[in-house]
Parts: C-alpha cells; sequence; structure tokens
C-alpha cells in the first residue's frame, strides 16, 4: 500500500486530493498549516499532521511523522489577486515564502528518501496563470512560474535515480475560496489604486464571465495521473479552462 504526503488539505484542491488518493486505496498523511477535525473522513489509512510549509522545524517534524512515503504533492499556497503597484512587497514576500519556497523546502525535505530508495514522485501544484496572459496576477502568476522553472530542472536532476517531478496546473475554480483569500474578503477596488480601477473591473467581469471553469475533482484527478505518469510528461493542466489554455498556447 503506497502513501501520499498531501500540502494544504484543509480546502479546495488539497482537500478533493486527499480524498480521491484515499478512495483508490492509499494511505494519506493530509497536513493542515492548523489541522481541523471534520474536514477529512476518518480512516486508518488517513493521518492528519500540522504543517506550515513556511517553517523548516514544522517541515521536519511533518516528513519525520509520516515516515516513508511514495508521492509528495505540494498543493499548499497563498492566493494574491491586485495590480502590482498597490501590492506591498510584504505581501509579495509572504506570496513566495509560501508558494515558492515552501515546495521548495517540502521537496528537499523528502528528496533523500526517495533518491535512496530509487522511487518516489513530487507533484507541485502551480496555476492555470503559468499557461497564459493573465491581469491582476503579477506576484501569484511569478511565484507559481518559478515552481514551473524549478520542477522542470529537478526533474532532470531525480531521473538518474528513478525519482519523477510533475507540475499539476490547475484552472480557475469558482467553489474554492481562493478570491476571498486573496483579497482578505475584501472589495477589489479597496485594493486596486484608483487609476487602475476600471481596468481592474473589466479584467475581473471578462474572468468572472468566462464559460469554461475547474472543479476541484478535475484537479485531484491530474495529481493522480501526475503521481502514475511513465511516460515523460511533465505538465498536467487541470480543468477544461486549462486544457484549454494549454492547447492555444
Amino acid at each position: 500500500m503506497k502513501t501520499v504526503l498531501i500540502t494544504g488539505t484543509s480546502s479546495g484542491y488539497g482537500r478533493a486530493t486527499a480524498v480521491h488518493f484515499h478512495e483508490q486505496g492509499w494511505k494519506v498523511v493530509a497536513t493542515m498549516r492548523t489541522p481541523r477535525a471534520g474536514v477529512l473522513p476518518e480512516s486508518d489509512r488517513l493521518r492528519v499532521v500540522a504543517l506550515d510549509v513556511t517553517d523548516p522545524e514544522s517541515i521536519t517534524a511533518a516528513v519525520e511523522a509520516a515516515g516513508p512515503v511514495d508521492v509528495l504533492v505540494n498543493n499548499a499556497g497563498v492566493p494574491s489577486i491586485s495590480v502590482f503597484e498597490g501590492t506591498p512587497m510584504a505581501r509579495v514576500r509572504e506570496v513566495f515564502e509560501t508558494n515558492t519556497f515552501g515546495v521548495m523546502a517540502t521537496t528537499q525535505a523528502v528528496l533523500p528518501q526517495f533518491r535512496e530508495r530509487g522511487s518516489g514522485v513530487v507533484v507541485n501544484v502551480t496555476s492555470s496563470v503559468v499557461l497564459g496572459h493573465m491581469p491582476l496576477s503579477a506576484v501569484y502568476k511569478a511565484s507559481k512560474m518559478a515552481v514551473e522553472g524549478f520542477t522542470s530542472s529537478l526533474a532532470l536532476e531525480l531521473a538518474p535515480f528513478g525519482v519523477r517531478a510533475k507540475t499539476v496546473e490547475p484552472g480557475a475554480c469558482l467553489t474554492t475560496n481562493f478570491a476571498t483569500r486573496a483579497t482578505n474578503g475584501a472589495p477589489l477596488d479597496e485594493l486596486v489604486p484608483a487609476p487602475y480601477a476600471p481596468w481592474a473591473k473589466k479584467a475581473m467581469d471578462s474572468f468572472t464571465g468566462q464559460d469554461l471553469f475547474t472543479r476541484e475533482t478535475d484537479v485531484a484527478e491530474a495529481v493522480w495521473r501526475a503521481a502514475h505518469d511513465t511516460t515523460g510528461q511533465l505538465r498536467f493542466p487541470a480543468g477544461p479552462d486549462a486544457v484549454w489554455l494549454a492547447q492555444a498556447k
């Protein structure tokens, strides 16, 4: 029986991915910054472990608690929606600490066991913002593009040891709390400098008016495919809008 360690499982894509792997008979180590009861099914094959990917000691403790794992899914992330001029650099660093450096640090913590065993898969959840020209996402896209570049090079380094690295690129999902977290619940016009306001409203209206969207299950299924892929495919768009963007790119 194989084991997957998934970060950021308290909601959204991470929760759906944990449920999917569990339903397929895997052991699941589901991590959350602040563990909560009732979020995931109770099972002797599913353990909830505390993990803050920005805290080195927390990463070490979580990996030790997890024991041997076959797949690491780096899903934990911080959303960000705004124009760059109106984004404080403290917020930029916060986004990168979780979305980029957190992914790198957690990956580095599991690589020794993968390399020594000669098997293992790292799946990094990025975003469809890397596939097209997306407004209001300069900081978020930069953090996810960095992970795309990191993963593509990492895959080459790990291949001689039988270890694989992949990315999953989710599209826009209206049923997660992404937008609320990205703005801390504030209206977008309170976060955008006044000169940008008309353009920002038009951009958001265009985004919310699109026909294709992603479901949490689309992402869970894409992570599953990525974890099992042996063809050498590096990137896995998740959701019909992400697939469309990848094909149009």
